[in-house]
């Protein structure tokens, strides 16, 4: 991000807010005098609403000379998730201006930790340009963002939050012909030497010899065969903890041999927004300098339909020697991520934390406001839950209890993949990868079923929304400080 930032400790007058075209004003219910407040007044009682109203609701106004002021009011009380949507909903109009520079101001009890950081994290990530193939597209770039009324801070963590998130939904959003699996791969390798991260991949014929049965049998629908895990290694300084990150990166989902219609098909190309969000949260850790090591293990592949690929009936041995009954070819994500998790936990880490857009169930349970999390240790549950509130970043906790996995009994191998009958896959899936995590590792299953939401969400105006990122760094600072 080349963006600058300005710090003004002294508030705007009427003059220089007519200077600048473009601004957001934060006000708080106490604040007895700010700048055109009579015209604020009077277009409040135009929509007949009270300046109370500006909690929930921003409301702009265009002055004579064509700058675009837009209001919103503090409230303490709110959670960080309405704070963010309320401070996207006020920028909205004036990123949609396609501006160059945009000044925030913050009086009265506005001044303070939490709306300022989530105001610049809303204001810079929803400026951050994403892939855009129109000849039409925009190329105004964003320049400086001023923030007036506030005392000098240091602001490098939200910035570095802000790249993650832009590093996610740019991976995300990015079409499938230009980011299969062997691309994919090169954009990494780029990543690793340009943040200096130790960088590793296992190819599809190491992992034959290795016995990732699981892995191989998805890879090995595609030509040429380029599926690979891939693992990136952070070392913080002075870090005493390790924490692995582990993403599904199906970089497109046929669905296979049970070949998805075409509604559901479209969009596919965001199935691997999983490994996008670890590879997000490794690169805000970074830019962050957190104080842990961190092991990041990406499952990339695509789930295609050919002569070579996997289907129903198979059966196919894991890495950690299991079998597997293929019941389904389009719950492939449950596949890589099951050889995965296994190279993850051997690392012995203190914790795992998997991040997949995974079951279709989520998504039908949670709907696309919340993502779900499920694991083998309750009190990560607890944990994740909290960091989701803190992050502005929604998540439920699931059941993680064994006789679900009831369900899962195979007559022919060690487990089945998933069962026909429907019922909670999202909980089976937790069940089944749970199979695949050794040395009684604490581990932590996100099911992104918030990955893209219509109109955006949160702090986010994409549809592709970055889900996780924040999270996850209020996750690893949680490790850190934990004792």
């Amino acid at each position: 991000m080349k963006t600058k930032i300005d710090i003004i400790n002294k508030l705007p007058n009427e003059e220089i807010l007519k200077k600048s075209k473009h601004h957001l004003i934060i006000i708080d219910l106490k604040t007895s005098q700010f700048p055109f407040k009579v015209l604020l007044k009077n277009k409040l009682k135009r929509l007949g609403k009270k300046i109370d109203d500006l909690t929930k609701h921003p409301v702009t106004i265009e002055l004579d000379n064509s700058s675009i002021i837009s209001w919103v009011a503090c409230d303490n009380e709110l959670s960080v998730f309405k704070v963010h949507s309320l401070l996207r909903k006020g920028v909205e109009v004036l990123v949609k201006e396609n501006p160059a520079e945009i000044s925030i101001s913050f009086f009265g009890e506005a001044n303070n930790n939490q709306w300022i950081e989530s105001s610049v994290y809303v204001a810079l990530a929803n400026l951050q340009p994403l892939p855009n193939l129109k000849k039409s597209a925009k190329k105004t770039i964003f320049k400086k963002l001023c923030l007036m009324g506030i005392s000098k801070r240091n602001l490098a963590k939200t910035i570095a939050t802000v790249n993650g998130n832009t590093l996610t939904r740019s991976l995300t959003i990015t079409p499938p012909n230009q980011l299969t699996p062997t691309m994919y791969k090169s954009r990494i390798k780029k990543l690793a030497k340009q943040h200096k991260w130790t960088y590793k991949d296992f190819n599809m014929t190491q992992l034959k010899k290795m016995g990732a049965g699981a892995f191989v049998a998805v890879g090995q629908g595609s030509e040429p065969q380029d599926a690979a895990i891939v693992h990136l290694q952070y070392k913080g300084k002075g870090a005493k903890k390790t924490l692995s990150l582990v993403g599904k990166g199906i970089c497109f989902d046929t669905g296979g041999h049970n070949l998805k219609p075409a509604k559901y098909m479209s969009g596919m190309h965001e199935d691997m927004n999983g490994s996008a969000v670890a590879l997000g949260i490794l690169q805000a850790a970074t830019e962050s300098k957190l104080p842990i090591n961190i092991d990041c293990w990406l499952a990339i592949a695509q789930n295609h339909i050919g002569p070579k690929a996997y289907k129903q009936n198979d059966v196919v041995s894991a890495l950690n020697g299991l079998s597997i009954e293929i019941v389904h070819t389009d719950a492939e994500g449950r596949m890589v991520l099951a050889d995965t998790l296994t190279l993850a936990s051997r690392k012995k880490p203190h914790a795992i934390i998997d991040f997949a857009t995974l079951t279709g169930c989520m998504h039908v349970a949670m709907g696309d406001r919340y993502s779900g999390v499920i694991s083998n240790k309750p009190e990560l549950a607890c944990m994740a839950v909290g960091a989701g509130a803190e992050a502005g970043e929604r998540l439920a906790s699931f059941p993680y209890d064994e006789d679900y996995e009831e369900d899962l009994e195979s007559q022919i191998a060690d487990i089945k993949q998933c069962t026909l009958e429907g019922g909670p896959d999202h909980i089976h899936a937790a069940r089944f990868l749970g199979r695949f995590v050794e040395n009684d590792t604490p581990w932590l299953h996100v099911d992104l079923s918030s990955s893209n939401k219509k109109g955006g969400l949160g702090a986010i105006s994409s549809d592709v929304n970055g889900f996780g990122v924040n999270f996850g760094i209020i996750m690893l600072q949680n490790f850190i400080n934990k004792s």
